[in-house]
């Protein structure tokens, strides 16, 4: 039988734990899976889905510790990098499925724009492969990251039988206090809003910068489908997110606004 191959990757860097535990747990598995690990050589948080054109990526093989026949990749560039990069140059073939993760950090509601979690296992739906996010909502420990590892390791095959559409992607958000949840609920995107609070400060030679630091505003009233509020509520948070964003359903008032124009100065 053929092995599901799949592509592992994140944005805390190719070190961290999350993606270490998550590794490992498909590694015991390893009758029914073939690893591929890329990812970042450093933590690289919040970038979104920027990609690097202006320098060359260096790639270095690695193994980890605890494992070395856990072998992978690391790039000096940004989690969509990486996906990019592993795909078109570094594998020999393309993987099956793109799993990033296991994010320190929650990716929840208008938040997955920045996450570079989430921006990899969107450049994996950009290639046509089938592609999940995976995060704790806070720091997390051994315990919640092992928690999160085996959550995904049973989640995927079940997605993957289930056929979705190809342009779907699978944003997992798990509660730190795993011994605590409740459930699973299929959720959407919440409205993940902050208050900006950028502290003015001044360095040694007087110049001004700034520090950002937003304050979460909690919406206690927010839609009881959303991802946000499953997960303050105790709940694993598992959401479809679609791709490409065209809103398809104003296109033809949009055409009726456009046919009004005039080009002529």
């Amino acid at each position: 039988m053929q092995k599901t191959h799949i592509l592992i990757t994140n944005d805390d860097g190719i070190y961290a734990e999350g993606i270490q535990r998550l590794s490992q747990c498909l590694y015991e598995e390893n009758d029914h899976y073939r690893l591929s690990i890329v990812a970042p050589d450093r933590e690289r948080s919040a970038v979104g889905h920027a990609i690097t054109m202006h320098r060359p990526l260096l790639v270095d093989e690695i193994s980890y510790l605890h494992n070395p026949e856990l072998k992978g990749w690391c790039v000096n560039g940004t989690p969509s990098d990486c996906v990019k990069l592993a795909i078109e140059a570094i594998l020999d073939d393309k993987p099956d499925l793109v799993i990033s993760g296991i994010n320190r950090g929650s990716n929840l509601g208008t938040d997955v724009l920045y996450s570079g979690t989430v921006s990899a296992a969107v450049e994996g739906l950009i290639m046509d492969i089938p592609s999940i996010a995976i995060s704790l909502t806070g720091s997390g420990n051994s315990d919640s990251f092992d928690y999160a590892a085996r959550f995904v390791c049973r989640l995927f095959p079940l997605l993957l039988e289930a056929e979705l559409p190809p342009s779907t992607l699978i944003n997992v958000n798990i509660p730190t206090a795993v011994e605590t949840i409740k459930g699973v609920r299929a959720t959407k995107l919440g409205n993940r809003r902050y208050r900006n609070a950028f502290e003015k400060r001044i360095d040694p030679r007087g110049r001004i910068y700034y520090w950002l630091a937003g304050e979460l505003i909690v919406d206690d009233n927010e839609d009881e489908d959303a991802d946000t509020r499953a997960v303050r509520e105790g709940y694993i948070s598992v959401t479809p997110i679609h791709f490409p964003l065209t809103h398809v359903d104003i296109l033809p008032a949009l055409k009726t606004v456009l046919e009004k124009m005039t080009l002529k100065a």
